[in-house]
């Protein structure tokens, strides 16, 4: 009994309070382990009791180590060091004389195993300008937070009583386009009237010219089939026209003739321009091609055709006609074959001639005269109309437009104080090895390969995404370009206190889903946190 009596003296240590407590105890645990009047402990757990003199007897008793908090016995304890002069630090209790100086102060190799130098003085002096540097930035945050706060409260007041106003014209300028609108209805309608009127005139202007034209053509054709110049086109003077044979047979028999004359064996030129040409003059063409007339050159007389025709010479054995052709050269067949492809081209020319006799081939072509002076009063009366409706058509329009894109900016988020719209319509670059990401804030995200390539869309803004007690401390931007075989890309914008504005960090913590970093006043509170000196707590 007496040597755990004696450990638990050597153990025991005063701290700075006024509460003693054993080696290891944390300050806000040092109550726990005052001796009661029995002088039992009790397990923090409340699992079980024993003498006070099993605390710290290199021991494990407690299932949650309480027991042991200065030694290694137990391997779910913690061990706090004191670190005078710089500020306590809680390691494994297994750490405790293992022969390594975790804490500062070395209170954990209190074995004499190893002598460890208190750097406590060192370190303290060292996180307390640390300290002052994250409270400097703080303040220095919080300032320009301030003023960002006004101008984004400021900034809304305007918008509201811009938006509160535009409103308010919105009314004057629907009353003002319905006014025009009715103006230029007004104005078009007689507009309409005298255009459709001289579009009629017209019309018919042109339907009487193809009408004439359309009749000088018969009136030619007429003279062209009439040979004898009796006045009269009959069958034998049809029959020598190829384009009339219905069966393509190669020869245009008298009933093919007469079918085309309407079933009669002749027609005067009035029946003819008025009846026949308006069947025929689509196939007609004439014998003699007007290049051949140019030329000066004196047509052949048409042979008859079909039962006018002159019946063919018998042949006599024996004669010239009789006996058979000689063997062509192979050279023949080709000269024959672009013989008849000539023959071919000049077919298509003939047909391309009667477009002569085309009544409507040159009516596009005609330009409508210009209106009357009455007509061109009445569209410069409407076009005055016009544009008066389309100025406040288009006013409205830009009413609209302003009006829509001020709502949206009222229902965004800007924070508490309305600091953080001081990012709005601002975007930021970070640039790592391989990819510039870029965050425009409250509108979208994205990537794009720092050797050149297409931007990659990682997402458009979504909501606020912090924890309930510290809401403004994330964005998301969500439904971004979708990933092979996987989800649509998104990030999460995590804010940190920082002197500037700037986009920090960007990286991928699971598949398809990213992070970026972005420091800026607005997220500074003026407090220190735990998390801002973390990293430079040195053990």
């Amino acid at each position: 009994m007496l040597p755990k009596l004696i450990l638990i003296c050597c153990l025991a240590v005063i701290t700075s309070g006024s509460i003693p407590r054993p080696r290891g105890v944390a300050d806000s645990n040092a109550s726990h382990y005052q001796p009661n009047s029995e002088n039992v402990f009790v397990c923090i757990d409340g699992s079980q009791s024993f003498p006070y003199t099993y605390v710290n007897d290199d021991y494990c008793d407690c299932a949650d180590g309480s027991d042991e908090p200065g030694t290694s016995a137990c391997p779910n304890g913690k061990f706090t060091c004191t670190n005078i002069g710089h500020r306590p630090l809680i390691v494994p209790a297994s750490r405790v004389n293992d022969g390594v100086c975790d804490c500062c102060d070395g209170t954990d190799e209190y074995s004499g195993n190893i002598a460890c130098v208190n750097t406590c003085n060192e370190l303290g002096k060292k996180h307390k300008e640390e300290v002052e540097r994250i409270m400097k930035l703080q303040e220095e945050g919080v300032r320009k937070k301030k003023e960002f706060a006004e101008s984004g409260k400021k900034m809304k007041e305007e918008k509201k009583a811009r938006l509160e106003q535009l409103q308010a014209d919105r009314e004057a300028a629907e009353t003002e386009r319905q006014e025009m609108e009715a103006k230029k209805d007004e104005a078009e309608a007689p507009e309409k009237e005298a255009k459709d009127r001289h579009q009629k005139a017209w019309d018919e202007e042109k339907a009487r010219r193809s009408a004439e034209k359309d009749a000088a053509a018969g009136m030619t054709a007429f003279n062209e089939l009439d040979s004898n110049n009796d006045n009269f086109v009959d069958v034998l003077e049809m029959v020598v026209h190829n384009e009339f044979d219905i069966d393509s047979n190669g020869v245009v028999s008298e009933e093919e003739a007469k079918e085309h004359l309407e079933e009669v064996e002749k027609v005067d030129q009035d029946t003819f321009v008025s009846k026949i040409w308006p069947n025929v003059k689509q196939i007609y063409k004439p014998l003699v091609p007007e290049e051949a007339q140019s030329d000066g050159e004196a047509s052949p007389p048409a042979e008859p055709q079909g039962e006018t025709a002159t019946p063919p010479t018998p042949e006599t054995p024996g004669s010239p006609d009789s006996l058979p052709p000689p063997p062509l050269d192979p050279e023949d067949y080709y000269e024959e074959d672009e013989e008849e492809e000539e023959e071919d081209e000049d077919e298509d020319d003939d047909l391309d001639d009667r477009d002569d006799f085309d009544d409507t081939q040159d009516d596009s072509d005609e330009k409508m005269p210009d209106y009357d002076d009455e007509t061109k009063v009445l569209i410069e009366a409407a076009d005055v109309a016009r544009n008066s409706f389309n100025a406040a058509d288009e006013k409205l329009k830009s009413i609209d437009r302003e009006i829509s894109s001020l709502q949206s900016y009222m229902n965004l988020d800007f924070g508490n104080e309305e600091e953080f719209s001081v990012l709005k319509d601002q975007c930021f670059e970070y640039t790592d090895r391989e990819y510039t990401y870029k965050l425009c804030v409250y509108e979208r995200a994205s990537q794009r390969p720092k050797s050149g390539g297409s931007e990659t869309s990682l997402g458009t803004w979504g909501r606020w995404s912090g924890p309930e007690n510290d809401r403004y401390s994330s964005q998301l931007y969500e439904r971004g370009q979708n990933c092979w075989n996987g989800p649509d890309r998104s990030v999460k914008v995590h804010f940190k206190c920082g002197p500037e504005n700037q986009l920090t960090n960007a990286y991928e913590p699971s598949r398809c889903e990213y992070a970026f970093d972005f420091i800026t006043p607005v997220s500074c509170s003026g407090k220190v946190s735990p998390l801002d000196t973390h990293a430079h707590d040195e053990l």
